[in-house]
């Protein structure tokens, strides 16, 4: 019989959301300084600006929809296994019920 025990899912720790957000805004503040100091003119720093900007917001929606994702599909595993626990709860190997 398969393990009847929960599957539990650990939250990130606080040390890993820290180095995460650290990660991505000294990523962020590099790219922001190598835009400014890029020797190019305005319209060029203007449109690497722009560009910058749909990349970081894509990044914050993919994210958000792999996690969903995520959720989903745990939800799904959750209440299959619900349903095969009530089926093997319901059924009687034995027969010790029947006369």
């Amino acid at each position: 019989m398969a393990d009847m025990t929960p599957s539990v899912q650990r939250p990130t720790t606080t040390a890993f959301f820290v180095q995460s957000a650290v990660a991505f805004g000294v990523a962020l503040l590099a790219l922001l300084v190598g835009i400014a100091r890029l020797p190019v003119g305005q319209w060029e720093r203007g449109f690497l600006g722009l560009g910058l900007i749909f990349v970081v917001s894509s990044a914050f929606t993919l994210s958000k929809c792999v996690r969903d994702r995520q959720e989903a599909a745990e939800v799904t595993n959750k209440v299959d296994k619900a349903r095969i626990d009530k089926l093997l709860t319901e059924v009687d190997p034995f027969g010790a019920g029947k006369p």
